[in-house]
Order: C-alpha cells, then structure tokens, then sequence
C-alpha cells in the first residue's frame, strides 16, 4: 500500500483573508469562511456540542464531513482560527438539483451577526452548486431559530417554502421530536 503525506495548513493560517471564500462580521470581530478540512473536525464537534439543541454527532463523523464533504460544507472561524460557525450539507444524487442541508451552528460568540445564512449562501455560491436550485433540511416544530433562518432564506431568494412531517417521533426512537422536512425552492443559484 502507498501512503502520501500531503500538508495540512492548521486552521489559524487558514482563517486569513486570502484564504476565506468569505469575510463577514464586524470590523471588531471579522469573521472568515472557508471550506474545512481534517484538522478543523474537533473544533467543529466542540462547536456543534455548545449549540443546544442541535444533535451531535460523533467527531468522526465531522472529521469524515471536513474531508469528504468539504465542498458541500463551510466553516466560519474568528482571527484566532476558532471554529465559531458551521454548515454541513450534500447534493442528493437521486435528486442532483437538491443540496439538503444537514446541519446549520453558530457559536455564541458569532451570533447576531447574520452568520448562519452567510455560511449558507457561501456553499450555494460554490461552482460546485451551479446546478443546484432548492434547499432541503429538516427542523424539529419549535426550533424557532431554524425556522427563522430558512423563512429569512426564502424571502431573500424569492422563492417558496413548504414543509410537512418527514420523521416522526416513532421513527426517531420516541425520545426526539417529528422533523419537517423543508424545502426551498426554485431558486436561481446565481442571485444567491
């Protein structure tokens, strides 16, 4: 078996501005978007461990979403490199115009700031979604935040919202709420 090593660049000099696909924030607090990658996948399990009531996950599995998803996914991180923001998805392959979102956190350092739809917007803006023209996620009824987010998200790409039940709390082993399962769209990708 042949092993490369490939280097990795650790997240504080990814978090600098000719590396971000995006900065956003404030002048005091400029927050950078990028892609993840491996080293980034603890930081994003501690993060997603600090925003209740979002489920968590096993650090593999944002470990394999940092490597194997990175072009569906972001991570937004502060000056210091911190992981303060987080946005996991794919493309449906039954369905290659549809990104389901599947995990949406913002730390609480960065709230306030519009982060959670700015994560959003820089996956939809990647050439890698050009085809992609509705969002899909599921959200627990009282998620307020959630629902909030994706109704903000339909207003400002002009397109429609519809929801229904899609996992029931049977389904869900009878100890987690229904989820919607949400959808937006069509869309136009390119106005994102």
């Amino acid at each position: 078996m042949m092993t490369t090593s490939e280097p990795f660049t650790p997240s504080a000099d990814l978090a600098r501005p000719s590396v971000a696909d995006a900065v956003v924030g404030f002048d005091a607090m400029p927050l950078f978007i990028r892609k993840p990658n491996p080293d980034d996948g603890w930081g994003i399990y501690e993060l997603v461990k600090s925003c209740p009531p979002l489920d968590v996950n096993s650090a593999y599995a944002y470990l394999l979403l940092a490597t194997q998803f990175r072009d569906t996914c972001a991570v937004a991180t502060n000056e210091e490199g911190e992981i303060v923001g987080f946005v996991s998805g794919y493309v449906k392959s039954n369905a290659p115009d549809t990104y389901f979102l599947w995990q949406v956190a913002v730390g609480e350092k960065a709230r306030g700031t519009g982060l959670a739809r700015r994560l959003v917007e820089a996956v939809m803006g990647r050439a890698e979604l050009h085809e992609v023209h509705h969002l899909e996620t599921t959200i627990t009824p009282d998620n307020q935040a959630s629902w909030g987010l994706f109704r903000r998200l339909a207003d400002r790409w002009q397109a429609p919202l519809n929801s229904r039940e899609y996992f029931s709390t049977d389904q869900l082993g009878g100890e987690h709420d229904p989820e919607n399962l949400v959808r937006i769209g069509p869309f136009q990708t390119d106005r994102i």
